[in-house]
């Protein structure tokens, strides 16, 4: 049995947004698309059952309300999407659970919603989908936001979105936009501008989650303390950066269906670190299934990744 966390969710009225993080694609991907994210029944459970999952974690697919200019509307829409997946959870309790989505645009109101998500809705966590019009998680503006996911004990999971400005490296290829490579890069660089603002030292508690194998970081912790030990900063930290990577982060292998990143990531962090996930419907589910079923990997350690890192984590029930 496999538990899956990045897994996701459209609603009508959240489509709109939804056009705005899509790769290009053909009109008939794009409706093949829309109906797997707004299926909660039939299609989406046998995905799940062919895979072998037996719980998914459902998110809003980004960017939702956070590229919306009107905190008012923003924090409506962030209620009602939670709300909305809040019933679908209700149906199959045994089969789903929930991310909260919320309105960063105002930090206060998303600490707000996040305790009711977790205290009132049952969600185990949040999905932040990058930066909020600009600005990033790291943002002094943000205490209230840490402090309360802190004090509910729910980890976070920052998923990628595009940059705010298109880097200029991107001009003039567009074929490394979005989930090809920008996303990585971006999503990279914000969690490290958490960990080199000093957001784990002030709160030390707060958890983590990146997708798609750690977007890299896996691979650079050597170098990651042997630059900041060089380089002299106004912001000197409690410990080597590997140390919060290790410590505050946990990754998953969604979109990532290869042994090398998947043992990179273990021995870099750990094997408590590691949970298994599929990025549905952007990934085959069968594909990320026959992967982690015969990676490389011992059996205690796969069924690790698979689900009880994820039991733990998130504190699912282990049936």
């Amino acid at each position: 049995m496999k538990i899956a966390l990045e897994e996701h969710v459209v609603f009508p009225a959240f489509l709109d947004y939804l056009g705005h993080a899509m790769p290009k694609v053909t009109p008939e991907v794009y409706a093949d698309i829309v109906a797997q994210l707004s299926d909660f029944g039939e299609r989406r459970l046998a995905a799940m059952d062919a895979a072998g999952v037996g719980r998914a974690v459902l998110s809003l697919s980004g960017p939702g309300v956070q590229i919306e200019p009107d905190t008012a509307v923003a924090l409506r829409g962030a209620r009602l999407a939670n709300d909305l997946l809040a019933t679908e959870i209700q149906r199959r309790p045994d089969r789903y659970a929930g991310f909260a989505h919320l309105a960063l645009q105002d930090p206060v109101g998303a600490a707000d919603e996040l305790e009711r998500c977790v205290r009132e809705l049952g969600f185990v966590g949040a999905m932040v989908n990058g930066h909020t019009l600009g600005v990033y998680l790291d943002d002094p503006r943000y205490a209230p936001f840490w402090e309360r996911l802190e004090a509910l004990d729910v980890p976070l999971y920052l998923h990628p979105d595009d940059s705010f400005v298109k880097p200029y490296v991107l001009e003039g290829c567009d074929e490394l936009l979005k989930p090809t490579w920008e996303w990585t890069f971006e999503t990279a660089s914000h969690a490290l501008r958490l960990v080199f603002a000093g957001v784990f030292d002030r709160y030390p508690r707060a958890r983590l989650i990146l997708g798609h194998m750690g977007e890299t970081l896996p691979y650079v912790l050597w170098r990651l303390d042997s630059r900041a030990a060089l380089t002299t900063g106004n912001r000197p930290l409690a410990a080597p950066p590997s140390h919060y990577l290790r410590t505050n982060v946990y990754v998953t292998t969604s979109g990532q269906c290869a042994d090398v990143p998947l043992i990179a990531a273990l021995s870099a962090l750990g094997e408590d670190r590691v949970l298994f996930s599929i990025d549905y419907p952007y990934e085959d589910s069968a594909t990320a299934a026959r992967f982690i079923e015969n990676a490389a990997i011992d059996e205690t350690v796969r069924d690790k990744v698979c689900r009880r890192n994820a039991q733990a984590l998130l504190r699912l029930p282990a049936g």
